[in-house]
């Protein structure tokens, strides 16, 4: 893969789609080369934080040059609240596309199962649009704040499960998926840990190739600094350990070969 470098882009429009959730089209490079499930690290403008933060593609419009990013403010005084408040016409510096995103090709002629948790949500869409085959999308929320489910009604069938029961099925993303029955082929999933460790142990279970995203805290975002690995089954080759990078060898890994 070639090097990605630093660049300038040019935001687009920013609106906040539910409490603390905003949602940035950006004018990017990183749109023509750019798959789903991989991550922008974008920097911010305080010189006191030297880090990028990972943020991750939630819909690529590569013949308009544009990458859509769906993130959290994290709290106060982070990158992702200097972000949330830039508007149209501002600049934004960032590296990217990275990470390896989901393998498309594992669905082919299958049918899939993709399963967002929170703020791995985001990631999920245009892996939902990508997939033109039989798939199924659920989406897990805390409550009726269902935020992108229009984009996703559009891209398919669509289910809903929220933590308070106001909307769909009352509880986990599993919880919908076992009380709508739904069968399939292959899962992809990206959210929380716990959701991972559960999409997991119940896809083994059923026997179903399981790709999962992981979220963690990363540091150079690239595969140099060794800060965000994961325990694996075989040894890597940049470490001779039994570990891999999520930045760079992820954040998508098939859950057999990971542990979480």
């Amino acid at each position: 893969m070639a090097e990605r470098k630093k660049e300038t882009a040019k935001i687009v429009s920013q609106e906040e789609l539910a409490p603390g959730i905003f949602s940035m089209w950006i004018e990017t490079e990183a749109a023509e080369s750019a798959r789903p499930g991989q991550f922008l690290s974008l920097y911010t403008e305080d010189s006191s934080k030297l880090l990028p933060r990972p943020i991750s593609i939630c819909e690529i419009d590569r013949e308009g040059g544009k990458l859509r990013l769906v993130y959290r403010v994290t709290g106060a005084n982070t990158g992702t609240e200097e972000f949330s408040g830039k508007q149209a016409g501002d600049t934004i510096a960032l590296i990217g596309p990275l990470g390896n995103g989901f393998p498309l090709e594992a669905a082919e002629g299958k049918r899939a199962l993709l399963l967002g948790g929170g703020i791995g949500v985001p990631p999920i869409l245009e892996l939902a649009k990508s997939l033109k085959g039989d798939k199924v999308t659920v989406a897990g929320y805390r409550d009726s704040a269902t935020f992108l489910a229009k984009e996703f009604e559009a891209a398919g069938r669509f289910l809903v499960s929220t933590e308070d029961g106001s909307l769909g099925t009352k509880g986990n993303v599993l919880d919908a998926v076992r009380e709508q029955n739904i069968t399939a082929d292959v899962v992809y999933a990206c959210g929380p840990t716990p959701m991972l460790r559960a999409v997991k142990d119940w896809a083994a279970g059923e026997g179903i190739p399981c790709y999962i995203s992981l979220e963690e805290r990363m540091a150079c975002g690239i595969g140099a600094c060794l800060a965000c690995v994961c325990r694996t089954k075989e040894k890597d080759g940049h470490s001779n350990v039994n570990n891999k990078r999520i930045c760079k060898d992820g954040p998508v890994f098939l859950a057999t070969e990971v542990e979480i």
